[in-house]
């Protein structure tokens, strides 16, 4: 849709199962009533492909959006995303195709070699080579053409395999990756690649996350193939030598040789040393998984880490997150691949970035706050996708020191991400349902083994599992809302309910009509956030380089949360009392990967932690709002603006 469409239909979601006028649409986006029944008939084309809702058209009524809840807050989500204009998925597929050739291929390749595979034009294969190329850039890659030769890379063979394990980043569709890799490879391929690690695994008693299994499956197909191509990783002597006296050495030989006479091929030391690399940076189920000796020991600065962590994320919080042995015992096990991941250069990724962000805005904050006291502490860079891995840490703790529950229904998790993910599962399982005893978290490989040994329920997966007999339900790891309905009609039990009693808005009491800004024209985050922080600063509530504060927060992490909200803020310590400044854009403006309508300015003292908590409670809340928040999107009086806070 166009920017008018999507304008009109946040018109209808602010007003969804009520009747608007044609008139008053046209009047709002100043057209004529032909243009917008047009726009309504696309609109409507939209609407079939992507949820349930329709557009109800009544001669003297006007039109309307008969939508349920949940629709309503995935189309108010889609509208102020930026991916709701994306190419579809064909685009996208032929993207990672001439993406992967570029970087496979030792020989030029020609625009006229894509357009003759793919029959498109010209124009689109510029088109997708431009967004290849800068992307490529993020690798320290560069794209380079050369006359009556072609196209051609140049970069390290190293980030190279960086990028060929990382296509999923360049799409909207990550899915069309995993289809796509199992297209390069033949069955006979990837099953010997999983059967010699799964032989691995079983001598030398670990257990990667199914995630980490899948990311050495596909690193060691590329190893093969590069291999062959005579493209073979360059690694420094110092690193390679240091390498060969890891344990984890051991397995990449053991490994590396099993898989030679199969593809007839001798892998260097070089290449048997990144894969080392690999098995350093995997992660692990849990602790017992690992080796006997300790990780502070092999790794000096986990432990430095790790304590600065709980330390200051209980100081941040005001919890006492020091006594959670569980916790200890989770940051040991992920921390540890982190900074192998991040000394050795190795990508850090994480698939719900962005999800994590929206649903604990709070514990987010405080894991970044913290993280940009230890980076600067301990000169690392551990980046934010990291922060949303320990954010499912520590909320997992958080939910373990907040309730204790009796138990009835055995049932067991099947988590295909790592223990962080599986252990925040757990616990908001436990916590919406307290008469289920969940008897274990494990891999999909494990399930048929411990069905065998153990009475179970039911299980819960966050993967499809057709195979199996017993009763089971597929869940998202965030466990969103849908997810709890289903689990509750199974269990047939009551979901424990956590209603809180009507409190003063936290957002009214710490804001003012002074600083509140609505229907700006700003164009740029920054620009917007800049303003704000000044005018917090002109009436004396913050100090001066809090500005500057608020900006270098912005660079390391984008602070939008969903339904087009942004909450940024800066270091506390620059706080003189509590303000919160609140502005309205008249265009939604790119705020990472959102887009923005509605800002935030947060400052409000750390003494203040209840509140705090309370706030993040506030906005997160009204995230979920798709009405609320559209009703003051569009206010233009600022009185009225405050008003909608006010609780009904």
């Amino acid at each position: 849709m166009n920017e008018r469409q999507n304008e009109i239909l946040r018109m209808l979601i602010g007003q969804s199962n009520h009747y608007i006028l044609v008139r008053n649409i046209t009047d709002q986006v100043q057209c004529s009533e032909k243009t917008v029944r047009n726009d309504l008939k696309a609109i409507q084309h939209y609407l079939e492909g992507i949820c349930s809702a329709e557009l109800i058209r009544k001669p003297g009524l006007g039109v309307c959006l008969e939508v349920n809840e949940e629709d309503e807050k995935r189309l108010f989500a889609l509208l102020h995303s930026t991916d709701a204009t994306s190419s579809d998925q064909e685009d996208e597929r032929r993207v990672i195709q001439i993406a992967y050739h570029l970087l496979m291929d030792t020989t030029p390749v020609t625009s006229q070699d894509f357009m003759s595979r793919f029959y498109v034009s010209k124009a689109i294969i510029k088109r997708d080579i431009e967004k290849i190329e800068t992307w490529l850039k993020r690798f320290d890659i560069t794209l380079g053409t050369r006359q009556k030769v072609g196209l051609t890379l140049e970069g390290t063979e190293k980030n190279k395999r960086s990028a060929l394990s990382r296509l999923s980043e360049m799409v909207n569709h990550p899915a069309l990756i995993h289809d796509f890799m199992k297209d390069q490879f033949s069955s006979a391929e990837f099953k010997v690649v999983n059967t010699e690690l799964k032989e691995v695994q079983r001598k030398y008693a670990l257990r990667f996350t199914d995630e980490s299994f899948e990311r050495i499956v596909l690193h060691t197909l590329l190893m093969i193939k590069r291999t062959k191509l005579g493209q073979i990783i360059s690694i420094s002597e110092e690193e390679r030598l240091f390498l060969l006296k890891k344990t984890e050495y051991r397995w990449a030989v053991d490994f590396s040789e099993k898989l030679e006479p199969f593809f007839s091929i001798r892998f260097p030391d070089k290449e048997k040393a990144y894969l080392t690399l690999h098995f350093l940076g995997g992660k692990y189920r849990s602790q017992k998984d690992t080796l006997n000796q300790s990780f502070q020991d092999d790794n000096p600065i986990l432990l430095k880490v790790m304590s600065m962590l709980v330390e200051r994320v209980s100081q941040s919080t005001n919890i006492d997150f020091k006594k959670d042995r569980e916790l200890r015992e989770g940051l040991n096990v992920h921390l540890h691949s982190t900074l192998n991941r991040l000394e050795h250069g190795l990508p850090v990724s994480n698939v719900m970035l962005h999800e994590i962000k929206k649903m604990y805005p709070y514990m987010f904050d405080q894991l970044m706050l913290s993280l940009g006291d230890i980076n600067q502490s301990l000169a690392l860079d551990i980046p934010e996708e990291e922060a949303a891995y320990l954010t499912l840490h520590f909320q997992s703790s958080l939910e373990r020191i907040k309730n204790q529950h009796l138990t009835t229904t055995k049932v067991v998790l099947v988590c295909h991400m790592g223990i962080g993910m599986s252990q925040l599962l757990r616990t908001k399982i436990e916590r919406k349902f307290y008469s289920v005893n969940v008897l274990g978290s494990i891999a999909k490989s494990e399930l048929q083994d411990f069905l065998c040994k153990q009475e179970v329920d039911l299980v819960i997966s966050t993967i499809s599992l057709p195979e199996i007999k017993v009763p089971h339900i597929v869940v998202s790891p965030l466990l969103e809302n849908s997810d709890e309905e289903r689990l509750e009609q199974w269990l047939k039990q009551d979901k424990r309910s956590f209603k809180r009693s009507p409190e003063e808005s936290i957002l009214l009491k710490y804001t003012n009509p002074f600083v509140v800004f609505l229907q700006q024209d700003e164009t740029s985050k920054y620009e917007i956030i800049k303003k704000l922080a000044a005018s917090l600063y002109s009436k004396g509530y913050v100090e001066k380089e809090y500005i500057e504060s608020t900006m270098i927060r912005e660079r390391m992490s984008a602070t939008a949360i969903g339904a087009g909200i942004a909450i940024p803020h800066g270091h506390p310590d620059l706080i003189k009392q509590s303000a919160i400044g609140i502005a309205t854009l008249k265009e939604p403006i790119e705020w990472g990967v959102e887009k923005v309508s509605l800002v935030f300015l947060l400052a409000v003292n750390n003494e203040e932690q209840k509140e705090v908590k309370h706030l993040f409670s506030e906005i997160s809340s009204l995230s979920e709002d798709p009405r609320k928040v559209q009703s003051l999107i569009v206010q233009q009086d600022i009185m009225n603006f405050l008003s909608v806070f006010k609780n009904e």
